[in-house]
């Protein structure tokens, strides 16, 4: 048997050029990796959320909600990746003085996304401004049904946009058309983190925080790598800093209680230290 060398590939080239090892150059080449810069994974090499479309809007009316302790309802759906999402949204807006509830709508009873039926239950709490995660590109007829009853509605969300948009509302969601965000595979758990880093930048240039900077979001991370993984999108250089600086938070027991619990044994519910 005659063993034929390859010759690497043009990023695999750059990557071992750049000072990566030959093996970890072709393995690196082989997962999507082109250029060296992508396997930084700091926070620093996020790119800027501001080239969401529409984030500057969505960060506007939720710091007018604020400002006025206006009732904010997340509406999230129930897999992983909006279960995370609607925590990290409860829990940012929250730490940055938020009146916020949320729903987790029975997909059976009420259909999937912000239904007309999902809108008249969030309706009897009598909210101000309604927040959808990991759905809402789709729910038209919901977002016409809150527009109806004086209610704002901020749609947050990663799935591909159908033919028509939900109006009235401010879409945040990497996959709309002339969205400027470079993660098209962000899962909506990203996307709410991203809409909180605009928040408090908003809430920062205002002096809301009285000279304080703010929350640290980066506490959230956990959260955001979880849902992350969970919902199987692609590793792109944006999710992979989102799930290298949530598992480093994990490892290094700073996790949240839910996520750094197991179980040992037969069931004894023991806490211990993440995995």
């Amino acid at each position: 048997m005659t063993i034929v060398r390859r010759e690497a590939s043009a990023p695999s080239a750059s990557l071992q050029a750049a000072g990566w090892p030959p093996v970890l150059a072709r393995v690196y080449a082989a997962r999507g990796i082109r250029d060296a810069s992508e396997l930084d994974h700091s926070l620093a090499a996020l790119p800027n959320f501001a080239t969401f479309a529409n984030i500057d809007a969505a960060a506007e009316r939720l710091a007018q909600a604020i400002a006025g302790q206006e009732r904010i309802v997340i509406v999230a759906d129930y897999d992983a990746d909006g279960a995370t999402a609607c925590a990290v949204g409860v829990l940012g807006l929250r730490a940055m003085g938020a009146n916020v509830g949320f729903l987790v709508p029975n997909r059976f009873e009420f259909g999937y996304g912000l239904t007309p039926e999902i809108v008249a239950v969030a309706a009897a709490g009598k909210p101000d401004v309604l927040v959808t995660v990991d759905n809402g590109i789709a729910s038209v007829d919901g977002v016409a049904a809150a527009a109806a009853a004086g209610i704002d509605v901020i749609v947050t969300d990663h799935h591909l946009p159908g033919a028509a948009l939900p109006t009235p509302a401010i879409i945040v969601n990497p996959n709309q058309a002339g969205c400027g965000f470079p993660s098209k595979h962000v899962a909506g758990v990203g996307v709410m983190f991203c809409v909180l880093c605009a928040l408090r930048a908003r809430l920062r240039a205002s002096g809301s925080f009285a000279g304080r900077s703010g929350p640290n979001l980066a506490e959230l991370l956990d959260l955001v790598a979880l849902g992350t993984v969970a919902d199987v999108v692609r590793l792109d250089h944006v999710n992979r800093i989102f799930v290298e600086q949530g598992l480093a938070r994990m490892r290094n027991g700073r996790a949240r209680p839910g996520i750094a619990r197991r179980r040992t044994g037969a069931g004894d519910g023991a806490p211990s230290a993440p995995r």
